[in-house]
C-alpha cells in the first residue's frame, strides 16, 4: 500500500457502550496502557462530559504519557470541548448528526443550523489548542451533497481529520470506497472509516475505505460496541498485514511477517483480546476470527491430515503471528493423525494397532454427543496400550465457600498437589471468582497458570437445572488446557473444570520433561 494506516482503537468509548458494559476507571488505565503498548496510534479515552467517573478516567489516561494520542468524545457544543481540556486531553474528536431522520427526530435542527454547530465547534476547539477530528454522524444514509459541503466546512474551520461514520451498519464496501472518494476531494483533509458490524460487514466496509484512500481505521478489540459491535481491530489489522490475495491465487505463499501496513505489534494482539473479554466480561464467539477459541482449531481427519503434513493446506496465517497457537481436538470427526498429534504431545506414540483402537473409542464418545478432552484420550491411550491411567496431580481436598447479601464471598479451597495439601483463602466478586481467585493462589506460583477463558451455559431448565462450564487454562510456556464440567453446583463444577485444566497442563510438562534427556541424549550421539 505504501502508507501506513492509522489505527484508531475506541474500545474504551464505543466498545463500552456495549450493553451491560462498564468499566471502571482503573480497569481503563489498564486497557489503554495495554492498547499503547500493542502499537495503535490513537486511543479514544471516553466521553469525559457524561459523568464524574468517566472524566476521572479520562484525565488519568490523559496523564499517563502514553505514546498514542489520547482522544475525547465531544458533541459539537461548546461544553462537550471544555470538558476535553479540563480533562487534560490534547485531542478531541467531535460530531454532529447530518442524516435527515437524526436531523428532524433527534435533533430538531435545520441543515444549515447543523453545519452551523460544526464549524463552531471545531473553531472553538481548535482555538483552545486541540487537535480535532471530526465525524458527520449517520454519513451513511445522509444526503451526498449536504455531506460534502459539511466535511469541507469542518476542515476549512481547522479540522485536522475528518471521519466517515457508518452508524448503523448500513453501508456496503462499493458504498463506502465511493464515500471516502468523495469526502476526501471535498475536506482534502486525511479521513478516517468507522463502521458498525450490523449486517456484518463492519471489517469489508472498513477495508474498502482504507483501499480508496482512508487513512485511518477505527476500531474496537472483539469488535465490541454498541448492537452488533464495531470493525474488530484484530480482523482489520491482519487482513492489513498479512491477505495478498493476488499472491496466494497464483501459487504464492502467505506472508510469513507482517507486511508493515500499521504499527501494531501482531503478536500481542491475542493477550490484549484476552484483556478486554476478561474487563468488558463479555466472551469472544469461539468462532471468532483471529481471536476465537476456534479460530486455529482443527478436529476433521481430513484437515488435520493436511495441517500435519503442511498447515498451508487449512490455514492461511500462521497462528504464531497474532500470538496463537494451533490445537487439535478430538471428536466424531477426528481422524489418526489429528489423535496421534494430540498424544505426542503428551509424550504417548502408540503402535497402529492401537492409535486405531483409541480412535474408534473417540469417535464413539464423540457420536454420544459428548465433547472429548485431551485427558480424556490420554486415559483411553494408556488403557489400549496397557498403561496405568494418568495420575491426577492436583485433586480437590476441599472447598468452603462464604457468601451473603451486602458481604464479598470469600472462598477456602484444599488442593493436593502430588503428595502434599496447599490451601489458600480470596475474596471475589462472587462465589466462583472468589474460588477461583483462592485455586490460582496455590498453582500460580507451582504451574504458572492463568483462566484464559470461562463460560457457563444451562445444560436443563428449572431450579435444579445442570450448569455445563468449559474453560481455557493456559501456563506461561504456552501451553493450553481445555476442560470441561456439568454438575448441579456451579462453583464445585467450575473448580472442576480448572482442575482438570490444570492437571492436563500438569501432564504435558511432564512429558516435555521425559522428553528433555531423550533429545539431549540424541544431540549429543549426533
Amino acid at each position: 500500500m505504501g502508507r501506513k494506516v492509522r489505527i484508531f482503537d475506541t474500545t474504551l468509548r464505543d466498545g463500552e457502550q456495549t450493553p451491560r458494559v462498564a468499566f471502571s476507571p482503573a480497569q481503563k488505565a489498564e486497557i489503554a496502557a495495554a492498547l499503547d503498548s500493542l502499537g495503535v496510534d490513537a486511543i479514544e479515552a471516553g466521553f469525559p462530559v457524561v459523568s464524574a467517573g468517566e472524566h476521572e478516567a479520562v484525565s488519568a489516561i490523559a496523564a499517563a504519557g502514553l505514546a498514542a494520542d489520547v482522544y475525547g468524545l465531544a458533541r459539537s457544543t461548546r461544553r462537550d470541548v471544555d470538558a476535553i481540556v479540563d480533562a487534560g486531553l490534547s485531542f478531541v474528536h467531535t460530531f454532529i448528526a447530518t442524516s435527515s431522520i437524526h436531523a428532524r427526530d433527534k435533533l430538531g435542527m435545520s441543515e444549515e443550523a447543523i453545519l452551523g454547530a460544526a464549524i463552531d465547534a471545531v473553531e472553538y476547539a481548535k482555538s483552545r489548542g486541540l487537535g480535532v477530528e471530526f465525524s458527520a454522524e449517520d454519513a451513511t444514509r445522509s444526503d451526498r451533497a449536504y455531506l460534502r459541503r459539511v466535511y469541507s466546512a469542518a476542515a476549512s474551520a481547522g479540522a485536522d481529520r475528518v471521519n466517515i461514520p457508518d452508524t448503523t451498519g448500513y453501508s456496503t464496501p462499493e458504498h463506502m470506497a465511493g464515500l471516502v472518494r468523495e469526502v476526501a476531494a471535498a475536506a482534502r483533509v486525511p479521513v478516517s472509516v468507522h463502521c458498525h458490524n450490523d449486517f456484518g460487514l463492519a471489517t469489508a466496509n472498513t477495508l474498502a475505505g482504507i483501499a480508496a484512500g482512508a487513512a485511518s481505521a477505527h476500531v474496537t478489540v472483539n469488535g465490541i460496541g454498541e448492537r452488533a459491535g464495531n470493525a474488530a481491530l484484530e480482523e482489520v489489522v491482519a487482513a492489513l498485514e498479512f491477505l495478498d490475495p493476488e499472491a496466494t491465487g497464483s501459487g504464492g505463499r502467505p506472508r510469513s511477517r507482517p507486511r508493515g501496513a500499521t504499527r501494531i505489534r501482531t503478536r500481542r494482539i491475542h493477550d490484549v483480546s484476552l484483556l478486554v473479554s476478561r474487563m468488558a466480561r463479555v466472551q469472544v464467539q469461539h468462532n471468532k476470527a483471529i481471536v476465537g477459541e476456534n479460530a486455529f482449531g482443527h478436529e476433521s481427519g481430513i484437515h488435520t491430515h493436511g495441517i500435519v503434513k503442511n498447515p498451508l493446506t487449512y490455514e492461511s496465517l500462521d497462528p504464531r503471528l497474532v500470538g496463537r497457537r494451533r490445537w487439535f481436538a478430538a471428536g466424531k470427526h477426528a481422524g489418526t493423525h489429528g489423535v496421534e498429534r494430540t498424544l505426542a504431545g503428551y509424550g504417548l506414540s502408540p503402535s497402529a494397532p492401537e492409535l486405531a483402537a483409541i480412535l474408534e473409542r473417540v469417535k464413539a464418545l464423540g457420536d454420544s454427543g459428548a465433547n472429548v478432552s485431551d485427558m480424556q484420550v490420554v486415559t483411553m491411550a494408556a488403557e489400549a496400550m496397557g498403561r496405568e491411567p494418568p495420575r491426577r496431580m492436583v485433586r480437590l481436598r476441599e472447598l468452603d465457600v462464604s457468601t451473603s447479601a451486602g458481604q464479598t464471598p470469600h472462598a477456602y479451597v484444599k488442593l493436593a498437589i502430588g503428595d502434599a495439601d496447599h490451601g489458600a483463602t480470596a475474596s471475589g466478586v462472587g462465589p466462583v471468582d472468589a474460588s477461583l481467585a483462592a485455586i490460582q493462589e496455590i498453582v500460580g506460583g507451582i504451574y504458572e497458570t492463568r483462566i484464559a477463558d470461562y463460560a457457563i451455559n444451562a445444560v436443563s431448565g428449572g431450579s435444579d437445572a445442570l450448569c455445563e462450564v468449559t474453560v481455557k487454562v493456559e501456563d506461561a510456556r504456552g501451553n493450553a488446557a481445555r476442560a470441561r464440567s456439568v454438575g448441579e453446583d456451579i462453583v464445585v463444577t467450575s473448580v472442576q473444570a480448572v482442575i482438570d485444566g490444570i492437571n492436563e497442563i500438569a501432564l504435558r510438562r511432564g512429558a516435555e520433561r521425559a522428553a528433555a534427556p531423550r533429545r539431549a541424549k540424541g544431540r549429543a550421539r549426533a
